[in-house]
């Protein structure tokens, strides 16, 4: 897919994120404008993302803390204990995976293989196209609950 054809996917999914959320939004007008703006910006943020790292590919590790392993503030204080314990080696890094990590990955030290852009959520595909390779990220925060994130590779 070449880049004109992305640019127009992009702005057709923009014009009808509004009808395309309609159902889902809230009653209240003034609530669902709100809802709507919001949903249309993370939309846009997500095919920025895509349209600016077309063709990039990125390898990354990470430990997860969900929501029902720690609320929110204990697992960032963990999680920064961990980076601070693992600095920016890998092979740290991976341990601390496996021991403390509450995603399926922890088993291989948190590895989530290659990627593109948009395949990840919005807050952890930023770190993975944007900020440096071979350092520790985070805590992150997206839905899934708090994350480090160690960039191994992107090209």
């Amino acid at each position: 897919m070449n880049r004109s054809l992305l640019a127009l996917l992009s702005a057709f999914l923009i014009v009808r994120s509004t009808s395309a959320f309609a159902p889902t939004a809230p009653h209240n007008p003034a609530v669902r404008r709100s809802t709507l703006d919001t949903r249309r910006g993370s939309l846009i943020d997500t095919v920025t993302s895509i349209y600016n790292n077309w063709g990039k590919r990125a390898t990354a590790s990470h430990i997860l803390f969900r929501p029902s392993q720690f609320p929110e503030d204990e697992a960032r204080a963990k999680l920064t204990e961990i980076k601070a314990e693992v600095g920016d080696d890998p092979i740290k890094f991976a341990a601390a995976a496996r021991e403390w990590s509450g995603c399926p990955s922890a088993k291989n030290g948190g590895d989530l293989g290659e990627f593109g852009p948009g395949t990840m959520v919005k807050n952890f595909d930023m770190v993975c196209f944007n900020e440096e390779v071979g350092v520790v990220h985070g805590p992150i925060s997206t839905q899934f609950g708090e994350h480090l994130i160690l960039i191994t590779q992107r090209k």
